[in-house]
């Protein structure tokens, strides 16, 4: 089978800011921008890039739990409201959990191979903060097999990944695993404040890793993480437009303003099942594996990589799962600077979920926008250097505890 029979790309992308705590002008008690807000800037700031709507054959949007956190379904008819050029275009909404996104970036690829589109415009969007954190915690426990929620902990997902944090502790031990997560937290604010738009990017905390290595406190949360090892609540949208070699033409954007698509992966695992190993994220292992050899390339060729980081635990275990370290070494390999943003293999480069923050269903979207950033030289404060022998880029998008994987990887359109 081959999955690229003809060259994709993505380009023109944009954020909205990730919206909630943490940002100066975020105030619970005051209105904020609906659903329709978020949708509207970011499809309209790609639309602004590509020269309008006119030149858009298909319309894509991502999101998890709009009916419940915005009582809004059938979020395909928004486009014409984004733009009256979109009217009768054909649209679609795509959900997978947390892993919507990745889903709207693969349906995209998907509608250019099939020559239905030279250009999809391609949006992710999810507006949380309009209910308290513990009703939250149960709308978003629907990522995951919800027969476990009346035995499930209160904050369910933080539940989740509590556990396999405290199987891992007991595995490979607790005081090396701690400091690697706090590393994390540390690069992930570092770079979110290098980011306009990132949720964290008004933190002036001094001692992120002491911040990092704060005690959980199980009888308020959880039993083995803190609140800085877990992402946000999160209001925002990410577009993109993904187009083939004649929709770059028509969008007159050069391919050195674009990422190419060179390989991908789109992975479930059952739902129902509980992970045979706590301490192993194992489809995110299959999505990173089949992804990079549909590319032809090996983890070693990785110039940087956006992984979902929904809690520090997910993260070291993704660093283990991609192949940069073995079972039980990925905090160590965070905590020697690796994955810092002038470490070996730069994470995460605005802040990943943790410090840029997780809109749920735009969270794919904003890597791949980010990924496109970086790999054109166009990230401004964020910028790394990508070095020559490693000029691709891997995003890595999860839906629920593992289950729904979108794995992308991407290069510099040439």
């Amino acid at each position: 089978m081959k999955k690229l029979r003809r060259k994709v790309y993505m380009t023109a992308g944009y954020n909205t800011v990730s919206f909630g705590t943490g940002r100066k002008e975020f105030n619970p008690k005051k209105p904020r921008p609906g659903l329709e807000h978020y949708i509207k800037e970011a499809a309209q700031a790609t639309l602004a890039k590509i020269g309008g709507a006119g030149n858009v054959d298909e319309c894509v949007i991502g999101n998890f739990m709009a009916a419940r956190f915005n009582k809004q379904a059938n979020l395909e008819g928004f486009f014409p409201m984004v733009d009256a050029g979109l009217l009768w275009k054909p649209a679609i909404r795509v959900v997978g959990a947390c892993a919507s996104g990745g889903l709207a970036l693969i349906t995209g690829i998907k509608s250019v191979l099939a020559e239905t589109a030279d250009v999809a415009l391609t949006v992710g969007v999810e507006v949380q903060n309009t209910v308290k954190a513990i009703y939250g915690a149960d709308i978003l426990a629907g990522a995951g097999w919800f027969q476990e929620r009346k035995s499930g902990h209160a904050y369910f997902f933080p539940g989740k990944f509590s556990d396999r944090a405290g199987a891992y502790f007991e595995k490979y031990g607790r005081e090396k695993t701690r400091k690697g997560m706090a590393r994390w937290f540390r690069n992930a604010i570092e770079n979110a404040r290098l980011c306009p738009t990132a949720q964290e990017y008004h933190n002036t905390a001094k001692d992120l890793e002491a911040l990092g290595l704060s005690e959980p406190t199980p009888k308020a949360f959880v039993d083995h993480l803190n609140v800085y090892d877990c992402s946000k609540v999160s209001d925002g949208a990410s577009a993109i437009a993904i187009v083939s070699e004649e929709g770059l033409a028509k969008i007159g954007i050069p391919k050195s303003q674009a990422i190419e698509i060179v390989g991908w992966a789109q992975v479930e695992a059952d739902i129902t099942k509980a992970p045979e190993d706590l301490t192993q994220l194992k489809t995110t292992q299959v999505a990173a594996q089949e992804a990079l050899k549909s590319a032809g390339i090996t983890f070693e060729q990785l110039g940087t990589v956006e992984t979902h980081d929904c809690f520090t635990i997910a993260a070291v275990m993704a660093v283990e799962a991609i192949g940069f370290a073995g079972p039980g070494e990925g905090a160590d390999f965070i905590a020697a600077g690796h994955t810092a943003r002038g470490g070996r293999i730069p994470f995460n480069t605005t802040g990943g979920l943790i410090g840029w923050g997780h809109p749920t269903g735009g969270t794919g979207v904003h890597q791949a926008v980010t990924l496109l950033e970086q790999l054109t030289g166009a990230a401004g404060d964020a910028q790394i250097q990508i070095p020559g022998d490693r000029p691709y880029g891997l995003s890595i998008n999860m839906g629920g505890d593992d289950k729904t994987l979108v794995a992308i990887v991407y290069r510099r359109g040439a």
